[in-house]
């Protein structure tokens, strides 16, 4: 078993905050739970400079802010795996965003390991050791942890350590060690941006099917479910799921009959709910419409231009050993398919941004769409 320290109060964490600031690169990692809420909760921080490796207690340390601030540091390199996640955690706990954000998963694909690399999958192939995940469902808020998921977590961030040289060896041999911080840079836009509400029917699956009258109510019942998953830390699901919504905003039930007549909806949604929906259905504004949403896979000609663009990235990615996924994945052909077709206008789609423009930028701009 790795030794480590166990931080659950303040004077050691601050103490451990001291010494971290001092080194060039702090690997870290956090376990969570998400099940019922809207925010994942924080069980456990841990963090590794290659001399102390500490399990960061969140529910025991009154005041996480030393260590956050670490996360902004210019001074210090951090070193995550595959970290969407956390960036959400780091977000929504500690209001901040890591600079100098290096994700080994991302630097996997660009040095050619492999597309979307799981930790234990990367340790394995780099240092031939084979790690047990067996603790990867553990409640991480339930105390006290045991030494097999305390190792477990230990395991997360010591590993990676060890293996980023290799990392950086190949990316540096390749030219790309700027290309992982250029996608770890993006990767925390926009993440202390506060949900909003106005825009919440935009999320919702399907709301493509509807016209602007039935957008105006699925937009006010979008809004509210939002603000009340907020107030009560709900996922939204938990609150009231997308197809009952989109079924609301069709047709529109006027009276407590008409909704307890909906089969879309659950029993539970109805009596928790029910006099919510029917007040916001009533109280609509129709007097200034959502426009109808225009969706680019119905457009005429989207399947040959897709599949024209997709074509041409993955000749690149191959010629580059990038994996296509990175350079070009479904979500940034139709960014960028959506701003040729409206002309060229706007903000640069990021597959012409950065170091994918280097990579595919002529290739595209040959291309006759």
């Amino acid at each position: 078993m790795l030794a480590f320290q166990y931080i659950d109060d303040d004077a050691s964490l601050a103490a451990l905050v001291a010494q971290y600031r001092e080194t060039k690169l702090l690997v870290i990692d956090t376990e969570f739970v998400r099940t019922r809420t809207y925010y994942a909760r924080l069980g456990l921080i841990q963090a590794y400079d290659g001399k102390t490796l500490a399990l960061i207690d969140p529910v025991a340390v009154s005041n996480l802010s030393l260590f956050w601030s670490l996360l902004t540091d210019d001074n210090i390199i951090k070193l995550l795996h595959s970290c969407s996640e956390d960036l959400e955690v780091f977000a929504n706990n500690g209001g901040c965003q890591p600079n100098r954000l290096f994700d080994s998963q991302i630097a996997a694909g660009l040095c050619g390991m492999g597309y979307g690399l799981g930790y234990a999958k990367l340790v394995d192939q780099t240092l031939d050791i084979k790690l047990d995940k067996g603790e990867s469902r553990t409640d991480w808020l339930k105390r006290p942890l045991t030494e097999a998921q305390l190792s477990y977590a230990a395991n997360d961030v010591y590993y990676l350590y060890e293996l980023y040289p290799q990392l950086v060896a190949k990316l540096e041999s390749q030219g790309r060690l700027d290309w992982v911080y250029e996608d770890g840079e993006r990767m925390t836009l926009g993440r202390l941006d506060a949900p909003a509400p106005e825009v919440a029917y935009l999320k919702v699956k399907n709301a493509f099917q509807l016209l602007p009258r039935q957008l105006a109510v699925l937009k006010a019942l979008a809004s509210w479910r939002l603000n009340r998953a907020l107030v009560k830390d709900l996922a939204l699901g938990f609150v009231v799921k997308d197809h009952a919504l989109i079924a609301l905003a069709k047709k529109m039930p006027k009276t407590s009959n008409e909704l307890y007549k909906m089969s879309e909806v659950t029993e539970q949604e109805k009596r928790i709910h029910g006099k919510d929906i029917l007040n916001i259905i009533e109280n609509v504004n129709f007097d200034d419409l959502p426009k109808a949403l225009d969706v680019l896979a119905l457009k005429t000609g989207y399947k040959a231009a897709f599949k024209s663009i997709k074509q041409c990235i993955a000749e690149q990615a191959e010629a580059q050993d990038v994996p296509i996924e990175q350079l070009g994945s479904k979500k940034l052909i139709h960014e960028y398919l959506e701003w040729v077709w409206d002309g060229k206008k706007g903000k640069l789609p990021l597959v012409l941004s950065g170091w994918r423009k280097t990579v595919v930028s002529d290739a595209l701009n040959a291309l006759a769409l």
